[in-house]
């Protein structure tokens, strides 16, 4: 899987963020992504919320890491300042969305060991079933996550996460996959339930570009400060 995403060099997306309480009241943000492939490391990224207006201007960069904590910074406009996750902080809620900050960052295949549970479909996919436990158990928000990947082209289709307790929290779905590049698929859909709050979030891409000329300057602490 990890193979097949490999050399995409940088991306570009725009994402509607939809979330809903337990009555079924919703709120949306509008967001611009920037990803950047980082040889024989994790990639880059970097989001920013352009409505609604108390949250304009909001940014959040992303550095993960095949190894050692991945390292996160948050711009607030109405501060002016830029405030370092802590990596004991990545299971706390991404701006009141049911998305962690460990969840927005990119999944390196080093941060997890596996387990092959069985064989199963899923909406007419012929999937893999695994479980991944977080390497870095002491700050993960999560005990294992299961997995479930298609078998045709090896994107995730479903995830189950599990708490500290080892009990579920939150179920993914991921939806409307579309190939770029001839190669790459991203989903356009992802559905984040979480049952023990009965709060959801969807998050809905559009406007994939790739290979747009992304350097490391575009991901730096300055360029949170000037995100536009």
């Amino acid at each position: 899987a990890e193979r097949r995403d490999q050399g995409f060099g940088d991306l570009v997306s725009d994402m509607v963020m939809i979330l809903r309480n337990k009555n079924g009241q919703e709120s949306r943000r509008e967001m611009a992504n920037k990803v950047l492939e980082v040889q024989d490391d994790g990639d880059k990224s970097l989001s920013l919320f352009r409505t609604p207006r108390d949250i304009r201007g909001t940014a959040l960069l992303t550095f993960s890491h095949k190894s050692g904590d991945d390292e996160q910074w948050l711009y607030l406009p109405a501060l002016k300042r830029v405030k370092r996750i802590n990596s004991r902080n990545k299971s706390g809620s991404f701006v009141g969305s049911e998305f962690s900050y460990e969840d927005i960052s990119s999944q390196e295949v080093e941060e997890y060991t596996y387990k092959y549970l069985r064989d199963e479909e899923l909406d007419g996919h012929a999937c893999t079933v695994s479980e991944y436990y977080p390497v870095d158990a002491e700050n993960s928000g999560y005990s294992r996550q299961v997995v479930w990947r298609d078998k045709d082209e090896y994107r995730i289709q479903k995830v189950e996460f599990y708490d500290r307790k080892d009990s579920l929290l939150k179920t993914l779905i991921l939806k409307n996959y579309k190939q770029y590049e001839g190669k790459y698929w991203r989903a356009g859909e992802m559905h984040m339930m979480n049952h023990q709050s009965g709060k959801s979030t969807v998050l809905l891409y559009s406007k994939y570009q790739f290979q747009t000329g992304l350097t490391d300057n575009d991901f730096n602490k300055n360029s949170l400060k000037r995100a536009r």
